[in-house]
């Protein structure tokens, strides 16, 4: 049966998951689950991810849903050491650094991304008062970043970790759009993702993306 993602491998929350199978050199299949057509709330989906979200995952009989939590999976079964679990205190600065993405850094590129690329999709109006409101919130994330990236080549330390991977699919969508040059404002911030941009499973997965 092997290894399934359920999504589509555009989307951010995939991607992360993508990354992961990347890193550890995985074979996998993506199974497309879009959605315009309903399926994403089907009996059949909701069985995988309760929530009628993606991604979901599969590994022969095991079922997994929630991006950062199928990351942790994939890593610690195939021993990678992305997540540093052979060192508490470098454990720890992983763990701290993926709550701050999820909690600081990925919601305001998330309310930026929805308005400023889907609802164009959807043939929606864009509210500009959002994305302003959002790209404020981002930039006093990042005055944190460019702190902690002027101490540190990467947020956990001086070795990549996860953390710093799991940033890759906001932060590529918010640089397709006129707000990219926001990083600009941010050399450390900048030059900390120029580095994993150029690293072999984030360039195939936005090969993949790109497809």
């Amino acid at each position: 049966m092997g290894i399934k993602v359920y999504g589509l491998a555009y989307t951010g929350s995939v991607a992360r998951v993508l990354i992961s199978l990347e890193e550890v050199g995985i074979d996998y299949e993506v199974v497309p689950v879009d959605f315009i057509s309903g399926k994403i709330k089907s009996p059949m989906h909701l069985a995988r991810n309760p929530f009628g979200q993606v991604p979901a995952f599969q590994d022969d009989d095991f079922m997994l849903f929630e991006s950062r939590a199928i990351s942790r999976y994939v890593v610690r079964k195939y021993k990678s050491d992305l997540f540093r679990e052979d060192n508490l205190k470098e454990a720890s600065l992983v763990d701290a650094w993926l709550d701050v993405e999820y909690g600081q850094f990925n919601p305001p590129c998330s309310a930026m991304m929805y308005n400023v690329i889907v609802k164009p999709m959807l043939g929606e109006a864009i509210d500009q008062q959002v994305v302003d409101a959002n790209l404020e919130k981002l930039k006093k994330v990042l005055d944190v970043y460019e702190t902690r990236l002027s101490q540190c080549k990467y947020l956990a330390g001086d070795v990549v970790s996860f953390a710093d991977l799991s940033h890759f699919p906001s932060i590529y969508y918010i640089m397709s759009t006129q707000y990219g040059s926001v990083f600009d404002l941010y050399p450390h911030v900048k030059a900390w993702y120029e580095k994993i941009m150029v690293r072999p499973s984030i360039r195939k997965v936005v090969e993949i993306m790109s497809a």
